[in-house]
């Protein structure tokens, strides 16, 4: 199934059915008086975060909801049978913004967790209300209300405790598929990963956490460039970001201290919080370095890039290194409380 993650709806309230103006007519009763019923309140329209959907594909074809009118009134005091509400159930994580005003209508993080977005208009009254000792026969009715109407945005932001932050083959897939169940594409070339995965990282039968891996980012990401600035959301909720650097010695000319560089200005550009974020430098494919070599290359990297927070050199390919780093994980994660959505910086200053 294709991934999903932005649509755009319109949600629309059923309208409350009208009063009735109705009089009392029986044969032993010339002048029963008044007996119109109520109309019936509008249906809502609610949201349903549910964690079996993890794409929001069903709005790329179907955008307008709209819940069920109320009946009218009618005589001998029959009221109108209220509207059905719509349900509608949308993945875990997703955010419903106003179109026309940009305020956030509702943030769904949890199972089950529900929200009215547009409540069902109320039922007009009829005529039976309106009698009094100097109106015997009030013919007074009141239409019913018409439903809420909005238009609306949805936003996915996966849910993950560690997100996976890097150029186009960096190895985020390789590690993310050598400490997980997770099984994304891997490839010899730039943008193999064109959607968001998720994989859960048990490090023991009870201690696990999930991590997200989002396509690579590459300089101008925040203007638009590549792929990966389209799915930076999904690391806004996130507690911790790896940042993967391709430390190998590479044909290709690049300059890994100004890519890494580049990559954490994408993310002050793009959100000042998410740069904020608590961030770990990870040095991959030092398989790929002689291992004569190895220290000093990773000594002479953190020296060049300014770097003063956690390292930690790893082969996402040969596994050399990933324990260590899953169980480092886990013991952060769980010393600390679960998260603020922005922080300040956790593990040694950032560098520029």
């Amino acid at each position: 199934m294709k991934f999903i993650d932005e649509a755009k709806i319109q949600v629309i309230a059923g309208k409350g059915g009208d009063g009735s103006a109705s009089f009392r007519r029986e044969k032993n009763l010339p002048k029963g008086g008044p007996d119109g019923g109520d109309g019936g309140r509008g249906g809502s329209v609610y949201a349903v975060a549910d964690r079996n959907i993890n794409t929001l594909v069903e709005f790329r074809f179907t955008r307008v909801f709209k819940a069920q009118n109320g009946e009218n009134g009618r005589g001998a005091q029959c009221y109108g049978k209220g509207g059905d509400d719509l349900t509608i159930r949308v993945p875990v994580g997703t955010v419903f913004s106003d179109i026309n005003t940009g305020a956030v209508v509702a943030d769904l993080t949890e199972d089950g967790q529900t929200v009215c977005l547009a409540r069902g208009g109320k039922g007009g009254l009829g005529n039976l209300h309106f009698k009094s000792s100097t109106n015997r026969a009030p013919r007074q009715h009141t239409l019913g209300e018409p439903g809420e109407e909005f238009e609306l945005a949805l936003e996915l932001k996966v849910l993950a405790d560690v997100g996976l932050l890097g150029m186009p083959n960096a190895g985020k897939s390789t590690f993310i598929r050598a400490v997980s169940a997770a099984r994304p594409k891997v490839a010899d070339y730039p943008f193999t990963t064109l959607a968001p995965n998720l994989g859960v990282v048990r490090v023991d039968s009870e201690r696990s956490f999930v991590i997200a891996d989002i396509p690579g980012l590459i300089e101008g990401a925040a203007e638009g460039a590549g792929l990966g600035h389209q799915f930076l959301r999904h690391l806004q909720r996130t507690r911790l970001l790896l940042h993967l650097v391709d430390i190998s010695p590479r044909w290709e000319a690049g300059d890994p201290v100004h890519e890494a560089r580049a990559i954490v200005e994408e993310l002050r550009k793009y959100d000042q919080s998410l740069y904020e974020k608590p961030r770990w430098l990870v040095l991959n494919k030092i398989d790929m370095v002689d291992a004569a070599d190895r220290e000093a290359t990773v000594r002479q990297f953190v020296q060049d890039y300014g770097w003063t927070g956690p390292v930690f050199a790893i082969s996402a390919l040969d596994g050399t290194g990933c324990n260590a780093l899953t169980y480092a994980v886990m013991d952060y994660l769980e010393s600390q409380a679960r998260p603020a959505e922005t922080g300040t910086p956790a593990g040694g200053d950032q560098a520029a």
